[in-house]
């Protein structure tokens, strides 16, 4: 027996001596993932840790390639990876064999990894976290992060890549960006891929495939990129990654895999927010459209008893209740420079007799307030400049959109102890239940310059320089939410697109701190603007929570207002426009519609599910477009809406599947409840029921129930 052999046989046994029998294979083999349903292995001989083999149960095709180096980052400049050399590499296990961790020591000590592997109960989706300490005596930049960083056993020449949340195919070398917080790989020829999942908030993510024609790496973004992401390490400071998730299959159908495992792990185990409200936002206002900054106490007590007769339960006062927020400065109405002081001109009994009357009629009440903007000649900016983002110049800025009137307060001071107790007051004072928290703090939606964002100051205390600002402002941003939940665990947190940082842009990182996000302004009436809402749904779900897509600005008030609703209903049902222009029966009917969504999500917990429905696309005008939102623990059933978009067929037929097949499920159509179809779930899924929309431009949705 050779000294190598020895030493694989030494280090094997001391690995099977802290290790679960489960876990532990041979030859210093280390089985970090397996449940039944998937197997990863890792190869941690020899002071390398490179990847083994992942396989879905039952199949010996390995998705990665045997020898990946299995992640890789930049510290001080200097590349590190399982193929580095490294020591006193251990394996642990938890109790119940689902979670893993390999940690080791770079070989001058001056750095500690861990990889942390995590599967779940019947789910072919593995996590993946990397945690780094400086264990050295001096300070460590870490920087190009990829917690996944595998060659992958599918060829690049019949492999497609599906970007921007799963939706859109690309062929070849991909690096996806911002819209990538998740990405599905296809071979065609093998009839397998993997979904791949960034759990990075905003700017900072990138999940690359094929770069090079056969590595998969997702992380951080790179030091040449925009927006390249940075951390500083102190001596005894740790740093953990984002998760990365993956999810391998089999299925001609590349979509399956996001509307049933990638849909399963965010509702179960990610801990996205909106998961655990108990009771979900099932149709919200808000007063920004039509009226903007010009509210006051008479219009507002209006809208309240109004909107209560549509059956509204969410009532959200957005921005011009204050004197000063940053936001009002340039439309010359400040009377005040204290921040948030409550315009009394506007208001004269204060806010709390209008929150308390919006309680009384049911319905919940909410707030705007600006998470970052100031005026730049306001209190706080005078007796706190430190707490002010600065430029490449070291000035004083506004990254919303440049403005000489407005500044923007940077998350890596104490600014966001200030800001959250503004927030905590209101909440407490009012006893606001959902805040609408807005405006750029890492980066601006409208400006495109690549240096006008982050902040550059270098004496800021909780990030050293311009690289390291992105990751600390959104982490301490998502840390803020968390603080308002921890005191207000009733909260709805609706952070915008404008906060996230890029049109559109909601992702993984934001989700699991906030509620819900104000993805867009739709101020087209419809049937333009319920295309619009149901694309935007289409193309972020069901890879995001469809219930914390939050699409403005569809109004109640405008002609074809149902169609708008029953769009809307594909996502959070948010709208606004003047419901005092409504007539009395139409209000009654949007009541109805609001009772009726309510009992589907009592009986089905509809606002917890959304799935593509076969045989319908994107929407697009001249065809047919649809979604559903299905119960698949219960098999209950749920919510479908089918649309006709200028189609020349007046009829449909609609298939559902995720049904119990031998179930008998009641077709009705709401609200009035009329049954139109009643067959078993084999045939929902394999014959279908027809709809018939005679108008060009028109949606109808349906309740499946399953009979009892």
């Amino acid at each position: 027996m050779n000294r190598s052999t020895i030493l694989a046989l030494c280090f094997a046994a001391a690995i099977a001596a802290a290790f679960p029998c489960s876990v532990f294979a041979k030859d210093g083999i280390v089985k970090v993932a397996g449940n039944g349903c998937i197997s990863r292995s890792v190869n941690c001989a020899d002071g390398h840790v490179l990847t083994s083999s992942y396989c879905l149960s039952g199949d010996d095709g390995s998705f990665f390639r045997e020898g990946s180096r299995e992640f890789s980052f930049l510290a001080d400049g200097k590349e590190l990876s399982g193929a580095s050399r490294w020591k006193k590499v251990r394996c642990t296990g938890s109790a119940d064999g689902m979670t893993t961790t390999i940690g080791m020591k770079s070989e001058d000590g001056s750095l500690a990894v861990e990889l942390v592997y995590t599967s779940y109960p019947s789910l072919a989706l593995v996590r993946k976290e990397l945690r780094i300490t400086n264990t050295g005596g001096r300070d460590v930049r870490i920087e190009g992060v990829n917690v996944e960083d595998v060659r992958l056993e599918l060829d690049c020449t019949h492999t497609q890549t599906y970007r921007s949340y799963g939706r859109f195919q690309t062929l070849g070398p991909y690096r996806g960006d911002w819209d990538d917080p998740l990405l599905v790989i296809y071979n065609a020829r093998e009839q397998r891929g993997l979904a791949v999942g960034n759990e990075s908030t905003g700017i900072i993510k990138r999940t690359s495939v094929f770069e090079d024609g056969m590595t998969l790496s997702s992380g951080t973004t790179m030091p040449d990129q925009n927006y390249p992401f940075r951390r500083w390490l102190a001596p005894g400071q740790s740093w953990t990654s984002a998760p990365v998730f993956t999810a391998p299959y089999k299925d001609r159908n590349y979509q399956r895999v996001v509307s049933t495992t990638v849909q399963d792990y965010i509702r179960k185990y990610m801990g996205v927010r909106i998961e655990q409200i108990e009771h979900k936002p099932l149709f919200v206002y808000n007063t920004w459209v039509p009226f903007g900054r010009g509210i006051d106490e008479k219009l507002v007590y209006e809208l309240i008893d109004a909107a209560a007769e549509c059956g509204i339960e969410e009532f959200i006062i957005d921005d011009g209740w204050q004197n000063s927020s940053g936001s009002s400065t340039a439309m010359g109405d400040n009377k005040s420079k204290v921040d948030w002081e409550i315009n009394t001109e506007k208001f004269p009994n204060g806010l709390k007799p209008v929150f308390d009357r919006i309680k009384e009629a049911g319905m919940k009440p909410g707030i705007w307030l600006s998470v970052g903007r100031l005026d730049r000649d306001g209190e706080i900016v005078k007796d706190h400049p430190e707490w002010i983002v600065r430029d490449a110049s070291g000035n004083i800025t506004d990254l919303h959109t440049g403005s000489n009137s407005n500044v923007t307060a940077c998350m890596g001071t104490q600014w966001c102890d200030y800001i959250k107790d503004i927030i905590l007051h209101n909440i407490h004072a009012y006893g606001i239940q959902y805040v609408k928290l807005d405006l750029a703090i890492v980066t601006s939606a409208y400006v495109y310059d690549p240096k006008h964002t982050g902040c550059y100051a270098t004496d800021h205390a909780l990030h050293r320089d311009h690289e390291e600002s992105y990751d600390v402002i959104y982490e301490q941003c998502m840390k803020m939410f968390d603080d308002l939940h921890a005191a207000a665990p009733d909260l709805f947190i609706d952070c915008t697109f404008e906060t996230a940082g890029k049109l559109q842009l909601m992702d993984y990182g934001i989700a699991k701190h906030a509620d819900g996000n104000w993805l867009s302004n739709v101020k087209e009436d419809s049937p333009s603007g319920s295309l619009r809402i149901r694309e935007l749904g289409w193309v972020r779900s069901p890879a995001l929570p469809a219930t914390s897509l939050v699409i403005g600005n569809q109004r109640l008030d405008q002609s074809m207002h149902m169609l708008a609703y029953k769009s809307l209903m594909g996502t959070l049902p948010i709208m606004l426009g003047d419901p005092r222009d409504l007539s009395a029966q139409e209000r009654a009917e949007f009541k109805a519609w609001t009772s009726w969504v309510k009992g589907l999500e009592e009986e089905h917990g509809i606002m917890s599910f959304r799935q593509d429905l076969p045989g319908f696309g994107m929407p697009m005008v001249g065809s047919w477009d649809g979604y559903c939102r299905i119960n698949t623990e219960t098999c209950s059933g749920g919510l479908v809406g089918i649309f006709r978009e200028g189609s020349v067929e007046a009829t449909r037929t609609v298939t559902v599947r995720d049904l119990a097949p031998d179930a008998i499920y009641s077709v009705m159509r709401g609200p009035d409840g009329c049954e139109i179809a009643r067959m078993s779930g084999s045939d929902l899924e394999r014959k279908g029921f027809q709809v018939t929309l005679d108008n060009e431009f028109d949606g109808e949705l349906f309740e499946i129930c399953r009979v009892k």
